[in-house]
């Protein structure tokens, strides 16, 4: 079991669009995806949402279509467009483990307001939960991927770490979040603590999930993060924890 050190003491200046401007050939999926796939107590016809087909990298990585929605699902097989950033970022007002100011203290406007709220209604419970890490640039995850590549190999870093492109913390809906407790460390061991075991049983009802879920490695492609929040707004997220599904599962895009 790994221990992520969060660790603020070296600030590094990325360009969020450092990217080569050259167009790479593309090619569409045969298939249209389903965005939304209907739990077996829902009528499927009336709730499944038929969406364009979207395009694919020479990779074969499928380009999400709607970087913007707060729907939007992103891992190994599904991509965001090349150089996107947020348009809305901004700091939500909660309690950080760090004072100065890094792009990672960003989340877009909506999820940023909901993480208030959760923070708020922990705080009134009796928890101290403090953020980590919300929005990275493309560049900035492509340095942090290449450095634990160093260490850890390339296979190995695929299990806890997104390739550039691939990750949630991009898409600015998420938030990695610690507690003076885990010497604001990021640990598996956290959903053992009276933090953890509340936003395992709470976040929903502020619009989060617990993105990468214990025993679901073989969904997500990526090992349990108790601390890895994604915003998808207030109804989806309750109706994802009461089926202890995936986001793949919910929206339809199994790998």
């Amino acid at each position: 079991m790994k221990k992520y050190l969060v660790v603020a003491a070296t600030v590094v200046t990325l360009s969020a669009c450092s990217v080569s401007t050259a167009e790479k050939p593309e090619k569409t999926s045969e298939a249209t995806p389903v965005s939304q796939k209907a739990p077996k107590e829902r009528d499927v016809a009336a709730y499944v949402e038929k969406q364009p087909i979207e395009k694919m990298t020479e990779d074969g990585l499928t380009i999400v279509h709607n970087p913007e929605s707060i729907e939007v699902v992103v891992n190994k097989q599904r991509t965001l467009p090349e150089g996107y950033t947020p348009d809305d970022l901004v700091v939500p007002d909660v309690a950080f483990y760090f004072d100065q100011f890094l792009p990672k203290k960003q989340m877009r406007k909506e999820a940023a307001g909901a993480l208030e709220t959760l923070f708020a209604a922990a705080e009134k419970d009796g928890q101290k939960i403090v953020a980590a890490s919300g929005y990275r640039s493309y560049e900035r995850q492509k340095t942090i991927f290449n450095n634990y590549v160093e260490v850890y190999g390339e296979e190995e870093t695929k299990t806890f770490s997104a390739v550039p492109g691939t990750s949630e913390h991009q898409t600015g809906l998420a938030m990695d979040v610690t507690s003076r407790e885990m010497s604001y460390e990021l640990d598996q061991s956290f959903r053992q603590t009276t933090e953890g075991k509340w936003l395992a049983e709470h976040a929903c009802e502020y619009g989060f999930v617990i993105r990468y879920p214990k025993g679901k490695d073989d969904i997500t492609g990526y090992t349990y993060e108790p601390w890895h929040l994604r915003y998808v707004g207030k109804e989806k997220a309750l109706e994802i924890h009461k089926q202890s599904m995936t986001l793949e599962e919910f929206f339809g895009y199994m790998p």
